[in-house]
């Protein structure tokens, strides 16, 4: 068993970027330095704008209401702390790696593997669904141009499978089909009507979600300079479109839908909070791109930030036409953009909508696919991983074998499952990268101190903190009271175990801001990363404790494969490491 100390080792900066520098020349040479602020915030933009604005949206705004608009401020303000953070990293250790590397030099080891396996979750799940989000998308636009893709080449044999059984299961047991939901009925229709190969194999497969993942993963083996070009080009289109959207939605607006704004109140808003931070998760990939930019230590910081406020107020107009053109009641569905337009009589708008969602999801699997290879490049630096994922292209400079672990990893998943995954289990991942960046600042610089090129503004955290939660509890009691006293009602049992589950990781919060407040007024400790750090733990508690269960299962997974493999043959560990003090 090792000793504790050794699960805590942290790796000094120096170290860090010692091992080794992109254009270093070892064995088939280094990763090469292309990348500039332009590409860098077009990569931002490609990652954000993406799924949120062209499918999750339109439940939140079911949810919330137009105030739902407020929401993506709030959530932009959260991502901007978080962002704030991220950039001070980048311009201090200017590598790839992400998270995982500034977790490494502030909480040490076990920390950087959890947040890096919480990372494969984030970038792998999340891609798997925009790759059956896609398929859903381009189906729809084949079918529209009259070519069409038979269903069972468009669905995944989980999910057909399922429905067939259970329609199966109601006829043995002589019960109505009636009882069968529309998936099962659709699910049972496609697995009958597919060829059956190999005995009673039905070949059932959604072909398009995993060819796309295998173009968008050559696309990335073949090198970055290409990627960001083809990055550029969707960012090009998909801005024209939105931009498009927004001029001509505009003439459709009745602000009489925009009333009442919050008709669900604070709870209803807030009900949308895992749609809304699903659109913004792109901004960290970026991050993982350093040792492939020109100036990193320059540009990474800039690039964050202007695709956060671009997005943002992207999210915001966006979501303003759209709870104005149509009633918030009438969102709740996978393609909202495209859906206004032919409600409000303009098909070919509508259509042309649809073809920028395929344009549009297929960035984000190119910006994610980027990012995951890298990531895994610097664990396999570091030991964590086997050496293999370290294999540098000689012709095209990227991480070979990892780019392609990518590509499987979500490819066969998204060929053979109709995975029903919320956004929610890839939002609790990310959340916990942005608290764990935010607290890697409290650690390595508190009071703002650092000589790096970019660091986050210092405001002396020692009165204001508890000021601001103080203020936020009563916000929330004025305007929320009734959520507060079923929370509270909840949480003393009211309900029983079943109903004090759920308030655990709130009540955790609520120990987590005491004990926070403390800390800020005896160390003085900087507001900024302070917020961003409970602001992202907040989130985490509004996405219920079953994404909670299932995160904390990828973890403990995790956990086996680190102390089986990666501490073992972690590289801190070896005599005469550099390790922090």
């Amino acid at each position: 068993m090792p000793d504790s100390s050794s699960l805590f080792r942290r790796k000094t900066i120096a170290a860090i970027l010692q091992n080794p520098p992109a254009d270093h020349d070892g064995p088939g040479g280094g990763l090469e330095r292309h990348l500039t602020v332009r590409d860098l915030t077009g990569l931002g933009i490609a990652a954000i704008i993406g799924a949120g604005i062209f499918s999750t949206i339109g439940k939140a705004s079911l949810d919330g209401g137009p105030a739902v608009s407020m929401l993506f401020v709030f959530t932009a303000v959260a991502c901007a702390f978080s962002a704030l953070c991220y950039a001070q990293f980048a311009a201090t250790i200017p590598v790839s790696g992400s998270a995982y590397t500034y977790a490494y030099a502030s909480f040490g080891e076990l920390a950087a593997w959890i947040i890096g396996w919480a990372l494969i979750m984030e970038y792998a799940v999340g891609n798997i669904v925009v790759a059956i989000s896609w398929s859903d998308y381009f189906t729809g636009l084949m079918d529209g141009i009259g070519w069409h893709i038979p269903a069972y080449l468009s669905t995944g044999a989980q999910g057909a499978y399922q429905g067939y059984t259970a329609v199966v299961a109601l006829m043995e047991a002589h019960q109505p089909l009636a009882q069968a939901t529309p998936a099962q009925l659709e699910g049972y229709k496609i697995w009958n009507s597919a060829p059956v190969l190999f005995g009673d194999w039905h070949l059932v497969a959604d072909v398009p979600a995993f060819g796309i993942t295998v173009l968008i993963t050559l696309l990335v083996y073949v090198g970055i300079k290409e990627s960001k070009y083809a990055s550029n080009l969707l960012v090009v289109l998909k801005l024209i479109v939105v931009a498009v959207v927004i001029a001509v939605g505009a003439f459709y607006i009745k602000p009489a839908n925009w009333h009442p704004f919050a008709p669900h109140g604070v709870g209803g808003v807030l009900k949308g909070v895992s749609a809304v931070f699903f659109a913004y998760i792109g901004f960290d990939a970026i991050s993982t791109t350093a040792e492939e930019c020109k100036n990193p230590q320059r540009d990474l910081p800039r690039a964050m930030m202007y695709a956060l406020i671009i997005c943002t107020v992207l999210y915001v107009v966006i979501t303003l036409v759209l709870t104005g053109m149509v009633s918030y009641t009438e969102l709740g569905v996978g393609d909202p953009l495209s859906f206004v337009f032919a409600r409000v009589g303009l098909p070919r708008l509508s259509g042309l909508v649809a073809v920028s969602a395929v344009f549009a999801m297929a960035s984000v699997l190119l910006v994610f696919q980027l990012g995951q290879p890298r990531i895994w490049l610097t664990m396999a630096r570091d030991g964590l991983l086997p050496q293999v994922f370290t294999r540098i292209h000689p012709r095209f400079h990227t991480p070979s074998f990892a780019t392609i672990v990518t590509g499987i990893f979500v490819g066969v998943p998204a060929l053979i499952l109709n995975m029903d995954l919320v956004v929610d289990l890839t939002s609790i991942g990310t959340l916990f990268a942005f608290a764990l960046v935010c607290g890697g600042i409290l650690i390595i610089d508190p009071y703002g101190r650092s000589e790096a090129r970019f660091t986050v503004p210092y405001i002396n955290g020692k009165w204001l903190v508890m000021i601001i939660l103080i203020i936020g509890g009563a916000l929330l009691w004025r305007y929320n009271q009734d959520e507060v006293r079923t929370f509270a009602h909840m949480a003393s049992f009211g309900e029983g175990y079943e109903g004090f589950r759920h308030q655990i990781p709130m009540l955790v919060f609520l120990l987590f801001c005491g004990g926070l407040a403390v800390l800020s007024f005896q160390k003085s400790l900087s507001l900024l990363p302070t917020l961003g750090l409970l602001i992202n733990l907040y989130l985490m508690t509004q996405l219920g404790i079953s994404n909670w269960v299932l995160f904390f299962a990828w973890l403990l997974i995790g956990l086996v494969v680190y102390f089986g493999y990666g501490h073992k043959h972690s590289r801190l560990g070896q005599a005469g490491a550099p390790v922090a003090s």
